[in-house]
């Protein structure tokens, strides 16, 4: 009974979920991209519905509404989700535009970055099932390799069997490797109109940066009410924690 009542919250709670997001989508294709932006808002702090085309919507009201930081943080948001969406990827790089900071993006060269650039190709997740069906796929071949009568048949499967062991531990490696950065590649967004980067976690340092609303930077530790940050031309410094907000 318990089960049947629990599911029936469930399916309740989304069906009114979803209302609730076609509501938001009626307001913007209206062009009230402040009531939907709030409707939206809403969702997330009421109902606690995460999606991204929720975030990606989001974005474009505060990008309608000309609100840079916010803009630019529902479309990371949204990235994170689904990532590499084309629709989300070409918006933010018009939401960018709208920012006064000039950061160069610096790219990393080295092993590490070549490692990064293959396990980025897939979320660890979609890593995670891509060594699930390698499972069964060697199992297959461990089954045929068994029951196989024929020399040729058994050499063929043995073959397969390491071939498989290797892809699927490099697969693995990936899972793990894209994990371990997801969990430690804390990107966030200055939402303060103008804030100072510091040399260190106090107001009397000497300042190294001015940044702007809309900035992207990238968190390293925390330290009371700051933040080390570094930005993507490879500077870092001290920011306060109040002047950004982190997209995980």
């Amino acid at each position: 009974m318990k089960n049947i009542l629990f599911l029936f919250l469930f399916i309740t709670q989304v069906l009114f979920a979803q209302s609730s997001f076609e509501k938001a989508n009626d307001l913007y294709t209206n062009l009230k991209y402040q009531e939907a932006a709030s409707a939206y808002e809403d969702i997330l702090k009421t109902e606690k519905l995460q999606s991204a085309d929720l975030y990606f919507n989001l974005g474009n009201c505060y990008y309608k509404l000309n609100q840079v930081a916010p803009s630019i943080y529902n479309y990371e948001k949204a990235l994170v989700l689904r990532p590499n969406d084309a629709a989300a990827l070409n918006n933010l790089k018009f939401a960018k535009k709208l920012t006064i900071d000039e950061i160069k993006d610096v790219p990393k060269v080295g092993f590490a970055k070549l490692v990064q650039n293959f396990t980025g190709i897939f979320t660890y997740n979609t890593w995670a099932w891509i060594c699930v069906a390698l499972s069964f796929c060697f199992l297959f071949c461990f089954i045929g390799y068994y029951l196989s009568q024929l020399t040729l048949a058994k050499r063929l499967y043995f073959a397969g069997m390491f071939l498989l062991i290797f892809v699927l531990l490099l697969s693995f490696s990936a899972a793990i490797s894209e994990k371990h950065f997801f969990n430690n590649n804390r990107p966030a967004i200055v939402f303060a109109e103008i804030t100072e980067i510091h040399s260190e976690p106090q107001k009397g340092a000497s300042v190294i940066v001015v940044l702007h609303e809309g900035a992207k930077v990238y968190v390293k530790e925390t330290l009371n009410s700051w933040k080390k940050i570094e930005l993507t031309d490879g500077t870092e410094g001290w920011i306060e924690a109040s002047a950004i907000i982190e997209v995980k």
